[in-house]
């Protein structure tokens, strides 16, 4: 059966750009989406009514949240020790899939790099009793893959001086664990070697957002695409990333 899921980091809450959100989603009609920084519950219903969909759930002060056309079989927040935010665990329905949506600490710098790698060794550990099936990470990791670039002098004054001070080089570790934990990479299996830079929404020149699933069940991703909408560059900071994926 096949399941569209969207990843969307809605920027401090999204309040006030709750219809530009609406039409960034509407434009690709995702069965679940799955939102970072949604600490404003109240935005999300808004969203999910506007659009129509079965069920959403956030929660005050937490940054994941997530709405879908069908009711979900289970849904619940995980607090990993050492990690700034939850992960959101949802099991969509019949099937095996389960989606774990994930916010990592941002900022660019080698000692938030370190913490981000702390944070995705409990997260993973916490899941491993899954990884025998077919799951998808999805959300914003605020970090940079093996191989991916960052142009340093388009940072703002303040983070490159947070660079300079943590020791001028960051040494990008946390996506390789992603991998070589066993997970594919969904948007590279889709496009190769292409950048796919989700961040910032109106000069995009990182990529921060990311769909990972087991190596094993790669051949289960059909599409991986950012998603470019008129309204995308004033919703969020982000643009959404979106996967299509079988599953049984």
């Amino acid at each position: 059966m096949p399941v569209r899921v969207l990843t969307y980091n809605i920027c401090r809450g999204g309040t006030g750009k709750e219809d530009q959100i609406a039409a960034v989603i509407a434009a690709v009609e995702p069965d679940i989406t799955v939102f970072q920084e949604a600490t404003v519950p109240a935005v999300v219903e808004h969203v999910a009514t506007r659009m129509g969909m079965g069920q959403w759930a956030a929660s005050k002060g937490e940054s994941l949240a997530f709405m879908s056309r069908r009711p979900v079989r289970h849904f619940e927040w995980h607090h990993p020790r050492l990690s700034r935010h939850a992960f959101l665990e949802i099991e969509p329905g019949p099937g095996e899939l389960r989606i774990f949506g994930l916010h990592l600490s941002a900022l660019y710098s080698a000692w938030t790099e370190r913490h981000r790698v702390i944070e995705l060794r409990n997260l993973l550990a916490s899941i491993a009793r899954h990884q025998h099936g077919f799951h998808l990470l999805a959300g914003d990791f605020n970090t940079l893959a093996p191989g991916d670039m960052l142009d340093f002098r388009k940072l703002p004054r303040r983070l490159r001086a947070l660079v300079w001070l943590s020791g001028g080089t960051i040494r990008w570790k946390t996506i390789r664990l992603v991998l070589d934990a066993g997970y594919a990479d969904a948007y590279r299996l889709i496009h190769g070697a292409e950048v796919g830079h989700t961040f910032p929404s109106w000069a995009p020149h990182v990529r921060l957002d990311y769909f990972f699933t087991p190596s094993g069940f790669a051949n289960r991703v059909r599409q991986c695409e950012i998603v470019h909408h008129p309204a995308a560059a004033v919703a969020s900071d982000h643009l959404p990333l979106l996967v299509d994926v079988e599953f049984a």
